[in-house]
């Protein structure tokens, strides 16, 4: 499937994740969470950020556990546990993070 973003178009799989992550920047990250509902704040960016360095870092996504322990040895107890995350994606921190980041989908995401 095809994306358009500022006259950019992008390859998606059918679940609008991007096909090759070197098309992502902050303005195409931005627009993605926008057209996934969600209102994108520092706070988004953080984990944005935090989960794209963590693919490049170990060439793997992490699980839904994995992913919280590791946000919570990076920014501490208080943004490190579900709740926190679920406020800032809602439909599923771990798919919608690395959607929004321009990641591929997790393995373990339904």
């Amino acid at each position: 499937m095809e994306l358009i973003i500022e006259d950019v178009v992008l390859e998606t799989t059918e679940e609008g994740f991007l096909l090759d992550l070197n098309d992502w920047n902050e303005a195409i990250g931005a627009e993605m969470a926008k057209l996934n509902g969600i209102e994108i704040t520092r706070s988004h960016w953080e984990i944005l950020f935090f989960i794209r360095h963590y693919y490049q870092t170990f060439k793997h996504l992490p699980n839904t556990r994995v992913f919280t322990k590791a946000i919570k040895k990076e920014f501490g107890e208080e943004k490190g546990n579900s709740r926190y995350l679920h406020k800032l994606f809602p439909q599923g921190p771990l798919k919608y993070a690395c959607k929004i980041a321009g990641l591929p989908k997790p393995p373990t995401c339904l």
